[in-house]
């Protein structure tokens, strides 16, 4: 069996877009990718993210807020940056890591001003179903120019 690829998957705080996208990989591609989250920043777990998850049949409300500095220790073969903030403040990543960006609207940012909570799920779901669909292209769009 060949070796997994490694991607270690940035936002902001760590607390909804990547924690979806390493959820995604680990389930739809654990057979070749090896994920792992972190943020820039810690921000906690979003429970929306966790509620829009389990609607699509994966659960993270185990996972936790990581810190980027965490994961010092360990290689990867791709960071990719999930939003422009990220990308800005990423720490240069050390070769031989790959650095990709794939840019990713704010769930929380997009809900900030929802009358309802079912309106601020429709944006945490888009992104849900944007992030997704992004990592079923994996690992043949990391190559892609970005």
């Amino acid at each position: 069996m060949d070796k997994k690829i490694r991607i270690i998957f940035l936002c902001t705080g760590n607390s909804c877009r990547s924690q979806m996208a390493e959820a995604f990989a680990n389930a739809l591609k654990g057979d070749a990718i090896e994920a792992r989250s972190a943020g820039v920043e810690v921000h906690g777990l979003n429970p929306l993210a966790v509620k829009v998850m389990a609607e699509a049949g994966i659960d993270i409300s185990k996972a936790r807020s990581k810190h980027v500095s965490e994961f010092d220790d360990e290689s990867f073969d791709y960071a990719v940056t999930l939003c422009d903030s990220a990308k800005a403040a990423c720490p240069v990543m050390p070769p031989p890591i790959r650095m990709r960006h794939a840019g990713f609207d704010d769930p929380p940012a997009l809900a900030k001003n929802a009358r309802s909570e079912e309106e601020a799920l429709a944006h945490y779901r888009r992104v849900r179903d944007e992030i997704r669909a992004f990592v079923e292209r994996l690992p043949g769009v990391l190559e892609e120019k970005t």
